[in-house]
């Protein structure tokens, strides 16, 4: 072996657990060869035997409920915290960890020595939810091992270069970095500190999705249709569906659109060709997705409903759960289940939408059931007219203890041909039995 390289791969086998030393020096040997340079090739090769590990896993795959696994990275934050634990204060170490593939936080209940900028390899963690995000967890049952800082990516590297995809953003990240185009965006006035403060809200896109975003400091230059490339920007969790946060520390630059990029403002406000629902049921929660297929089956709590005029929430005998007996306001859904063959779904529609699926108006429908003096006779009209429809459904998905719900936010029968859909059908079946032997 060359003695050059030698201490190198004792450093990257080392921290594989002193395991693939050969096969590390021949890889290491191809990379340099190329003119790779070194830290690059050490933290490529690093990554590439770490995938082979069963236990070994990376920011980006991190979700709630993991136990004993293996990660390596860095501690790009840390500080030390004092909490009372059942009567008694404890010191816990709380910090963001990355390893560049995004960049999540973590906490620690015991002192490990630890500080920033450590890279680290740490053995036997594991994952709780946290502000509706898994968390990176690991303490004195853990075990630490300090790595060359070559072997990681640095700080700033993983805080402001690392650029992501809009549907590669994990629900573990905190931070994130990307190049996006502004579709949609409007000004808010909210209350903060006795004083009014303008927010900018709105929708940005890239080729792969759309997320809602939030600035709570001037965008200046910006408007729908510029390309924008951030830094920096903090990622909100609400019920696995990813949001961008703009702040003072986020970097924000209006870019000239990049000839390479692969999108435009006007590939991106199309509607995206259906998702199969079994691709939809994999993610935590999908902004803007667009799925078809056939009602199965239309739920109760469908038809005329009463709403709390303060709160909108749906009451019971005019008994609000906030606001207690209240002159009740009418209203009309459908809650629906969708299936296309690959999965299923609940489905969502307020009033407008309704009325567009269901084919009868809100005044229609209240007069239906004003004439059978019962509102149980809208339900099972939308039963009859609805069950085994196939329809488009356009809107947002997230996932509860329930399962996945799509509230929608446009819905359509389409013009496609019965015969084609049956062609396509026996087709995917086909290739099924194919793929099968």
């Amino acid at each position: 072996m060359d003695e050059r390289i030698a201490p190198h791969v004792e450093e990257i086998s080392r921290a594989l657990g002193n395991r693939y030393a050969e096969e590390i020096r021949i890889e290491l040997e191809k990379l340099l060869q190329f003119k790779v340079p070194l830290d690059e090739a050490k933290r490529t090769i690093l990554n590439r035997f770490m995938s082979r590990s069963p236990t070994s896993v990376q920011v980006k795959d991190l979700v709630s409920g993991m136990n004993s696994f293996d990660i390596t990275g860095r501690i790009i934050s840390i500080e030390k915290r004092t909490v009372t634990v059942q009567g008694e204060q404890r010191s816990v170490f709380t910090g963001s960890f990355g390893d560049g593939t995004g960049i999540c936080s973590f906490t620690c209940w015991d002192d490990m020595s630890l500080k920033a900028g450590d890279a680290v390899r740490i053995k036997n963690a594991y994952t709780r939810l946290w502000n509706n995000r898994p968390e990176l967890y690991f303490g004195k049952r853990s075990q630490i091992e300090k790595l060359p800082d070559g072997m990681v990516q640095g700080i700033e590297e993983m805080s402001h270069q690392n650029l992501k995809k809009l549907q590669d953003i994990a629900p573990a990240d905190v931070v994130a970095n990307s190049i996006v185009v502004i579709v949609e965006m409007y000004h808010r006035d909210v209350p903060m500190k006795g004083k009014l403060l303008t927010i900018t809200e709105g929708v940005i896109a890239d080729e792969t999705a759309k997320l809602p975003f939030t600035s709570w400091t001037p965008l200046k230059g910006a408007d729908i249709g510029s390309f924008i490339r951030f830094e920096g920007a903090t990622v909100r969790i609400f019920r696995g569906l990813p949001s961008i946060n703009f702040s003072e520390s986020t970097a924000v630059s209006v870019i000239s659109q990049p000839e390479d990029l692969p999108f435009t403002l006007e590939s991106v406000s199309k509607a995206s060709d259906p998702v199969p629902i079994g691709k939809v049921l994999e993610k935590s929660g999908i902004f803007d997705v667009t799925v078809a297929g056939n009602i199965i089956s239309v739920r109760p709590g469908s038809g005329m409903i009463d709403r709390c005029p303060v709160c909108n929430r749906v009451t019971q005998k005019a008994n609000c759960r906030a606001h207690g007996s209240v002159d009740c306001v009418s209203d009309m859904r459908i809650k629906f289940i969708l299936d296309d063959g690959t999965g299923s779904l609940h489905v969502m529609l307020n009033c407008e939408l309704s009325e567009v699926v269901y084919g009868k108006s809100m005044y229609e429908a209240e007069k239906m059931a004003l004439e059978s003096i019962s509102k149980e006779v809208v339900y099972d009209d939308m039963k009859r007219v609805l069950t085994g429809k196939y329809i488009v459904i356009r809107g947002n998905s997230s996932r509860n203890e329930f399962g996945v719900t799509l509230v929608a936010k446009s819905a359509w029968y389409p013009n496609t041909d019965l015969k084609e859909r049956i062609s396509s059908l026996l087709e995917r079946i086909e290739g099924k039995v194919i793929d099968d032997g």
